[in-house]
């Protein structure tokens, strides 16, 4: 029997976890122990906005997340082209050690 076959993970995706979740800002805080990025769908003209979902990483999960954002981004952008940045930034914080994206 081969090692592939032991190592593969078989992962289950719902209809409704299929569908997705629209999200155009996210806000990222942590502690020693956890990265917590809450994904928030705001609408123009309305002040207030929902966190739709909110996910719990380890350290080192943030940290294999982001290099998989890079690298992702990366060969997007070598297909795509640069991708542009907003400058537009938000009016508040929340406390804690924040980030935005």
């Amino acid at each position: 029997m081969s090692d592939n076959k032991q190592n593969q993970i078989n992962i289950e995706l719902s209809d409704e976890t299929a569908e997705g979740i629209y999200s155009n800002l996210a806000i990222i805080t942590h502690s020693n122990a956890e990265f917590i990025i809450d994904f928030v769908k705001m609408m123009p003209g309305v002040p207030k906005a929902k966190v739709k979902s909110r996910i719990i990483l380890t350290p080192q999960h943030a940290k294999r997340l982001m290099g998989a954002l890079r690298e992702n981004i990366a060969k997007y952008e070598a297909v795509h082209g640069n991708i542009k940045e907003s400058d537009a930034s938000m009016p508040f914080s929340l406390g804690g050690p924040t980030a935005q994206a």
